[in-house]
């Protein structure tokens, strides 16, 4: 079987850190930005970045702080500000304001970047997030992140974690494609996120840390003059349809789009993204790709 060659990859700074990138397509076309959810890597939008770079996009994939190949914060600072930060130091490795499309964490960093600087991105797409969550399917999630804190002997204990988390989706032949999300020390397999994304530091509020007041999200949105779309998983227990119409009926973004995904959930560690990939591409071509011809600042 031939191998798939491995992506060019980019060490972009922000802060004291350095965030890991790849990229697929060539870097005259125009930028679009992917961002996984809190507990993902990069590689969760591989599949639709190597989609997009075929289409005339120039995509990239971003480890978030504390996440896969980026630095971790020394003072464990992993509040919504800190991910914004990123988002903002991410516009400016690039020649012209690009798309974000950010699921989970991801989404809500981009917005907050956003909030901060409207001239920051071209478009937005939410992956299964917006200013209203469910807190229990939030806390579901940090429950499992939070689970195994000594860390896993095997590759396949990790995968039976993330099996009993998730029964309801099909378990992959070979569990060897979770070893991205994993490190090992010490004999052990860990998660590849910083634990201190999930244990608090001394000094350091969890309730603040991805969390910032909805009216302030809220009142972001009601701003967005870029084109905006929100898609989430049908079977999510994040982000409810009745949220997810909220966004909308609430004339918090009366111009953004919305579509529900059949069959698909929340994402986790180890989730491919790609489920989401026909809508993205469609808004993409349907919505920015005409504006491209006004200039940057179209």
């Amino acid at each position: 079987m031939t191998s798939i060659p491995s992506a060019p990859s980019r060490r972009i700074p922000s802060g004291g850190l350095t965030l890991a990138a790849d990229t697929y397509g060539d870097d005259t076309d125009p930028p679009v930005v992917l961002l996984h959810g809190g507990g993902q890597t990069r590689h969760s939008w591989r599949r639709t970045a190597r989609r997009l770079g075929a289409e005339g996009w120039y995509a990239l994939t971003v480890d978030l702080r504390g996440h896969g190949d980026s630095g971790w914060s020394p003072e464990g600072d992993y509040a919504l500000d800190a991910f914004a930060d990123d988002v903002l130091a991410l516009r400016r490795a690039l020649d012209r304001p690009p798309v974000f499309i950010g699921a989970s964490l991801g989404g809500i960093a981009s917005l907050a970047a956003i909030g901060r600087d409207p001239d920051v991105a071209r478009g937005l797409v939410l992956v299964d997030v917006s200013p209203f969550l469910q807190h229990r399917g939030t806390g579901r999630i940090m429950e499992f992140m939070r689970g195994a804190p000594d860390g896993f002997a095997s590759v396949q204990d990790a995968a039976d974690a993330v099996a009993a988390y998730l029964p309801h989706r099909e378990r992959p032949r070979d569990p060897a494609g979770l070893r991205k999300n994993l490190r090992f020390a010490d004999g052990r397999w860990y998660w590849h996120w910083d634990p201190a994304f999930v244990f608090p530091p001394e000094g350091h509020d969890p309730r603040l840390r991805l969390r910032t007041p909805l009216e302030e999200l809220s009142a972001i949105v009601t701003r967005l003059r870029i084109p905006t779309m929100l898609v989430r998983g049908s079977q999510s227990d994040v982000l409810s349809e009745d949220d997810a119409r909220r966004f909308l009926d609430l004339d918090l973004a009366p111009h953004a789009e919305f579509c529900d995904v059949a069959r698909a959930h929340h994402m986790v560690a180890g989730d491919d993204n790609a489920v989401f990939d026909v809508r993205i591409l469609e808004f993409l071509q349907r919505r920015i790709r005409p504006r491209l011809v006004l200039g940057p600042a179209g």
